[in-house]
């Protein structure tokens, strides 16, 4: 059994939560011992694709035309498509409809969580369709505390030992919560607010736009950064806060319990089954709550709900993932 695991325009999607995730499917895949191709020129059995680009239907017709079963991998919705970058809104409909038709190639449709196979089972076109939900995973060996990296993040980053460093991580578009998290720093002056992530600003939105240009001796925008560095971040602030809007999983928030971090999440439909407030991490539903939740963060009257966070990363390592995978490659098989 040889997969094809098929990416268009791996160079765009790199940067993003798309890319992190195609890169975490790959590892999960070794460590499973499944064989996989990238190169759609080579021999394969089943064709697993993650991108819903012009290239990715045509690659998944022609599949579909020679006999070759099909794994598509739904790694976004409508839901998460709106209000990201600039026109999203008013072609969210035109989206959908492409998504669709992409992911009905499938034998198996594949999505991160319950939430969006929710979502994608009550779409027209997509109903009756087996969908599997499989965590985007983590890599165990690589997040994971260690407090040596403290000092490493804040000299990089210039921050004195005794600064209060709350961080996020996104791209430039109002779905990540970035509005929110400017206005936070301008609500309190006193904590260090710094954000990792790049977008180009042409799609980002007037708003964002303009929340980016914001000034505040308390406010960094570091850009795009390595895993690397992220892990430092993740080791050596005090706070991840996740304003996020929407999303198909998160990601970071898993980094962010794997390596034992505190963070203050939205309270969003996406993380109510398994990211709960008080027992593995805290929520908020709006800036207000926000900015309550991190000042009592601060005055140390938020119980350490970390180790029962690092259950939620248990749960998403690459291994386990790969198992999950190959059980749906061998239901096909």
């Amino acid at each position: 059994m040889r997969i094809l695991l098929y990416t268009e325009n791996e160079k765009l999607v790199g940067k993003s939560g798309l890319g992190k995730a195609i890169k975490h499917q790959i590892r999960a895949l070794d460590l499973a011992g499944i064989e996989y191709t990238l190169n759609k020129n080579d021999d394969y059995d089943i064709l697993h694709i993650n991108t819903y680009f012009p290239k990715s239907y045509f690659v998944a017709k022609k599949a579909k035309k020679n006999g070759k079963k099909i794994v598509y991998h739904a790694h976004s919705t409508e839901e998460d498509y709106r209000n990201g970058f600039i026109f999203s809104k008013i072609t969210s409909k035109i989206f959908k409809w492409w998504i669709v038709k992409c992911y009905s190639l499938g034998d198996v449709i594949v999505t991160p969580t319950p939430y969006s196979k929710r979502i994608l089972s009550g779409y027209k076109g997509l109903k009756g369709k087996k969908i599997v939900d499989i965590s985007n995973g983590i890599n165990l060996d690589f997040f994971k505390k260690d407090e040596t990296l403290r000092k490493k993040f804040r000299q990089r980053f210039k921050f004195k030992n005794e600064d209060k460093i709350v961080f996020g991580i996104g791209l430039y578009i109002a779905r990540k919560g970035i509005l929110d998290f400017v206005e936070l720093a301008k609500r309190l002056p006193q904590y260090k607010f710094i954000w990792f992530g790049y977008s180009p600003l042409i799609f980002s939105g007037r708003r964002v736009r303009k929340a980016i240009k914001t000034r505040l001796s308390n406010l960094t925008f570091a850009g795009y950064v390595s895993p690397d560095i992220i892990k430092e971040a993740m080791n050596g602030a005090d706070l991840y806060l996740f304003p996020t809007l929407e999303e198909t999983e998160g990601i970071p928030i898993i980094e962010a319990c794997a390596c034992k971090q505190n963070a203050i999440i939205r309270d969003i439909p996406i993380f109510d089954e398994w990211l709960i407030d008080g027992q593995n991490v805290y929520k908020a539903k709006d800036v207000d709550e926000f900015e309550s939740k991190i000042r009592l963060f601060f005055s140390g009257k938020l119980k350490d709900v970390t180790e029962n966070g690092y259950d939620v990363a248990k749960q998403r390592d690459f291994k386990i993932i790969g198992d999950k995978l190959k059980k749906v490659y061998e239901s096909l098989y």
